[in-house]
């Protein structure tokens, strides 16, 4: 009979606890504030966003996803309805974008206006104001990643012209006639030396055959200059091609930009809350590895509770067990 009104009052507290948690969520989601609908209609895919997903305003919580489905009024695009609290500074420059919550590849919709001054936005839950979507960071690195990468490609061949064999030949020759024309010119240097210290000193040479030797020298160092001027003017034209404003180079640093601005934002926004859910995630394992130790250890503390330890030696109301077989 004990054991019966023990089962009796057990199941009259788990029912009034239910009772209770119920209230309390009821009373905990309860919403009192006045909230106005908005819609988004896309072509973009919006793939994690799930009706009751957050809506924000520069990272404040404004409200909600009321619903998801496709626009009537314009076949493929997909239709968002947000519930946004009145309170929002909703203008007509205000624009949302969708952005993903830490790990959990789950999306919510970010408000902003860009801090461009605008007149408010009308509201008529009859026929809601439409708010542009604009492409999120990463949605923009998607949509042109193919760009960056054709463009890569074509600096890549072009920097393969570059440095294609005929073209590493012909600088050279270049470098080549560079050093024959410096020779050269060292080598008249000395026979006008020669000229000026015979004409101007006690001994006189042959000043027509000096004449005429400088003569085949210039000729000698005007086509090693000539050769060289070619091969500098083809290397030239080519850094030109790849230098020249909207180019290759150009390009490649647009990419290179893009990137590295991907990339900081990554590390800047992404990177702590990945740390945070794997800390919170990991407080949750040890809190619940402990309450299944307790319980196993414990399984009648689910229904009667954890009840006062017995009394140790030494303790008042301890009882010594009785001995077995002597």
């Amino acid at each position: 009979m004990e054991n019966k009104s023990h089962a009796l009052a057990a199941g009259i507290f788990v029912l009034v606890a239910s009772a209770l948690l119920a209230a309390l969520a009821v009373w905990l989601t309860r919403d009192q504030g006045e909230y106005h609908l908005y819609e988004i209609s896309t072509s973009e895919i919006v793939s994690g966003l799930q009706p009751q997903a957050p809506v924000r305003y520069r990272g404040v919580d404004v409200g909600k996803v009321a619903a998801i489905g496709f626009d009537p009024q314009k076949r493929g695009n997909v239709l968002v309805r947000l519930q946004v609290d009145e309170a929002a500074p909703m203008t007509q420059a205000t624009f949302a974008q969708l952005n993903f919550q830490g790990v959990t590849g789950l999306a919510f919709v970010q408000l902003d206006d860009g801090g461009k001054a605008a007149p408010p936005l009308a509201h008529n839950d009859d026929q809601p104001p439409r708010i542009p979507l604009k492409p999120s960071l990463f949605g923009k690195l998607a949509e042109r990643g193919e760009v960056i990468i054709d463009q890569v490609e074509k600096v890549t061949v072009q920097l393969n012209k570059l440095l294609a064999d005929d073209n590493q030949k012909r600088i050279a020759i270049a470098l080549e006639g560079a050093a024959q024309a410096t020779q050269n010119v060292a080598t008249l240097s000395a026979r006008m030396q020669v000229l000026l210290d015979a004409q101007l000193g006690p001994q006189r040479v042959n000043v027509p055959a000096l004449v005429k030797e400088a003569t085949v020298t210039m000729k000698s160092l005007q086509a090693s200059s000539d050769k060289a001027g070619q091969a500098v003017d083809e290397v030239a034209r080519t850094a030109r091609r790849l230098n020249e404003k909207d180019g290759p180079i150009d390009r490649l640093a647009e990419g290179t930009q893009a990137l590295s601005a991907a990339a900081d934002a990554f590390n800047a926004a992404t990177l702590p809350r990945i740390n945070q859910a794997t800390e919170e995630t990991s407080r949750a394992v040890r809190r619940l590895s402990r309450a299944a130790n307790a319980i196993n250890d414990n399984p009648q503390s689910l229904i009667f509770g954890n009840g006062a330890a017995n009394p140790g030696p030494g303790e008042p109301g301890f009882v010594a067990p009785q001995g077995g077989n002597r």
